[in-house]
C-alpha cells in the first residue's frame, strides 16, 4: 500500500457566503476571503466583457 506524502486532501471550504457571520475569522482569513471576492468580480467582469462582445456582434450581423 503507498502513502501519501502529503498527507490527507484537504476538503475545500463552501466560500464565502455573503451575510455569513464572520466574527470568528482571523484577519489572515478575512484577507485571503476578500482576494477570493476581488478573483470573482474580475471574473464576473470579464463574462460580462464577452456576453456584450457577443451581443454587440449579434446586433452588428442582425443590423446589416
Amino acid at each position: 500500500m503507498f502513502f501519501d506524502e502529503e498527507g490527507p486532501e484537504k476538503t475545500p471550504r463552501a466560500g464565502h457566503r455573503v451575510g455569513e457571520d464572520i466574527s470568528t475569522l482571523s484577519v489572515a482569513e478575512l484577507t485571503e476571503r476578500i482576494g477570493e471576492l476581488e478573483a470573482e468580480i474580475g471574473r464576473l467582469k470579464d463574462a460580462i466583457l464577452v456576453r456584450e462582445a457577443t451581443r454587440s456582434a449579434a446586433d452588428s450581423v442582425f443590423k446589416s
